[in-house]
C-alpha cells in the first residue's frame, strides 16, 4: 500500500474560481487537477535543470577536449609511477 501525505494550500479567491473552472473542464475535482497540474510543472522544471546546455563554441571546446589525445601532468605521472610501485611490490 502506497503512503499518503496530506498537503494544505490556501488560495484567494480568483484563484480557486480559476482552479475550479479548469478542473471542470478537465472532468476532474480540483485537487486532482492541482496535483496533476504541478506534478508537470515539477518534472518539467527538473528536467530542465538536469540538462546542461552549451554554445556551439563551447560544445566544441568540450568534444576537442574529450576526444582529443590525452596527456598526464606531473603530478599525475608521479602518481602513475607510485602505484606501478606499489603494484610490483
Amino acid at each position: 500500500m502506497t503512503a499518503v501525505a496530506r498537503f494544505d494550500l490556501k488560495l484567494d479567491a480568483e484563484e480557486k474560481e480559476l482552479f475550479s473552472r479548469a478542473a471542470s473542464l478537465m472532468g476532474t475535482t480540483m485537487a486532482g487537477f492541482v496535483r496533476s497540474a504541478a506534478k508537470e510543472k515539477a518534472q518539467t522544471l527538473l528536467e530542465q535543470e538536469s540538462r546542461v546546455t552549451l554554445s556551439k563554441r563551447d560544445f566544441l571546446a568540450f568534444n576537442a577536449a574529450i576526444n582529443g589525445a590525452f596527456s598526464p601532468n606531473l603530478a599525475l605521472q608521479g602518481a602513475l609511477s607510485a602505484a606501478a610501485k606499489v603494484k610490483r611490490a
